[in-house]
């Protein structure tokens, strides 16, 4: 099943993302419109410290207007390989280095209008190595040992997909 792009026009270009309208034809002749977020790609962080702690930020979400608790995540900076993406941001977010980044799996953010494509990283063997936060990001570090942070994603104490996706993703490569 595919769609005939007719048309496609820029509606926004924003700092991270850009919105356009795309005129199409769909299966079976019907003319609608799409509007699709771009988006470079991001990377979703599970960093694990030696004492078997899952490393969260809690930070506010004016979007939705409450905190919230989620792994360290991050926008790409334009083609900028996602492994070096993954440990940029775990450095800007937790203040932690990681020696071991492992890439755990990938997915799409939210395919039914955005292109943002993730992918999850396990990251351990961790030592102190900060970078300064982004000067938008307002984040506090928060340590949950790694059984009682499974366990409030299953009873949905966590309402971050993003993290929900990767915890699950992890899963496979930890003790638990």
């Amino acid at each position: 099943m595919t769609f005939k792009l007719i048309k496609s026009e820029m509606l926004f270009q924003g700092r991270v993302f850009k919105i356009r309208r795309d005129h199409v034809e769909a299966p079976g002749g019907r003319k609608t419109k799409f509007d699709i977020v771009e988006h470079g790609g991001s990377v979703i962080l599970v960093p694990i410290d030696h004492e078997g702690n899952v490393l969260f930020v809690r930070q506010p979400r004016y979007a939705v207007g409450v905190d919230l608790l989620e792994l360290p995540a991050g926008t790409r900076d334009g083609d900028e390989p996602f492994e070096a993406c993954a440990a940029r941001e775990i450095r800007e977010e937790t203040g932690m280095e990681a020696g071991v980044l492992k890439k755990v799996g990938e997915f799409y953010l939210a395919p039914g209008y955005s292109t943002e494509y993730m992918q999850v990283f396990l990251a351990t063997d961790l030592k102190e190595n900060p970078l300064d936060a982004d000067e938008d990001e307002f984040l506090t570090l928060v340590k949950i040992p790694m059984k009682e942070a499974y366990a409030m994603a299953g009873q949905g104490d966590m309402p971050d997909s993003k993290s929900l996706a990767a915890l699950l993703l992890a899963r496979p490569y930890l003790n638990l």
